[in-house]
């Protein structure tokens, strides 16, 4: 499980550590791509199967289900966590974030994201202001 937010840098060889408290649950092998949002998705490998499953059983048919499947599954990127905990983001990726030297590497439960930090601080201010009505919303899916 992820829960949490640390922020980080990317160093000049374009990797990223991963907080310790998320490794183990990664493992050696994760898989990164588009995120929603104009953040990252990073999920273990196990996490990853499940989501790719449904999407490729997403109907071809319909213009939504095709484009968000491509999102997803044409933007990833398996990556090699190192022996400090770092992996290696993709230029396409770090130009799809627009991420900068900070990052924010926030947990939610079953995958990490990665954010811009100043992204991450703007939506979270955002969001936290909302946060009663978002939660009024909520309501009507048993949340």
């Amino acid at each position: 499980m992820f829960i949490g937010e640390y922020t980080y840098k990317i160093d000049s060889k374009k990797r990223l550590a991963i907080p310790a408290k998320f490794r183990r649950a990664l493992g050696n092998k994760a898989v990164i791509t588009r995120g929603l949002d104009s953040c990252l998705f990073l999920y273990p490998a196990r996490e990853w199967q499940k989501l790719a499953k449904k999407l490729s059983e997403l109907p071809i048919s319909q213009a939504d289900a095709r484009g968000f499947a491509r999102i997803m599954l044409a933007g990833a990127m398996e990556v090699t966590l190192d022996k400090l905990g770092r992996i290696l983001i993709p230029d396409y990726l770090k130009k799809y974030a627009s991420l900068a030297k900070e990052v924010v590497v926030a947990g939610l439960y079953n995958r990490v994201e990665i954010w811009d930090k100043g992204k991450w601080h703007n939506y979270k201010q955002k969001t936290e202001k909302e946060a009663g009505d978002i939660a009024e919303r909520l309501k009507e899916l048993g949340v």
